[in-house]
């Protein structure tokens, strides 16, 4: 596949990324749907490794795919600290503890700690992005 085109590519999923981070947002400053900030700020994150993979031209089937790939293609290499993997860990456990677990209510400051690791996620990948001119 072209340059540009994995640029179009990766400048989508990006754009995917920051609508649910939007979402999330909004839903918080509605104090309102904490479980579906979870999910929200998990697919921003999950949008934003997409993005990373298919600027390695990567384009695997299954979050757990993704999840692998971006741990050997980007964590092991050294390109990205183990620090966003260890994020990245987090933000699945938490959708998939409260989209498949759980009943409970969700509190909102638990949604919020959530939708900021995966802002932060979403800037540092950004900018990495940015870095080697992806975007």
């Amino acid at each position: 596949m072209g340059s540009e085109d994995e640029k179009v590519l990766v400048a989508a999923r990006m754009q995917q990324a920051h609508e649910c981070l939007e979402d999330a947002e909004e839903l918080l400053s509605l104090g309102r749907g904490a479980r579906t900030v979870i999910n929200r700020a998990y697919y921003a994150a999950f949008y934003t490794v997409l993005a990373l993979l298919q600027s390695k031209d990567k384009a695997p089937r299954k979050h757990e795919g993704a999840l692998t790939l971006f741990e050997l293609e980007f964590v092991k290499t050294g390109l990205l600290p183990k620090e966003l993997l260890e994020s990245l860990h987090f933000l699945s456990e938490q959708r998939h503890e409260h989209d498949y677990l759980t009943i409970d209510l969700v509190e909102l400051a638990e949604a919020h700690e959530t939708l900021e690791v995966a802002s932060k996620f979403v800037q540092f990948v950004q900018s990495y992005l940015r870095f080697t001119d992806q975007t």
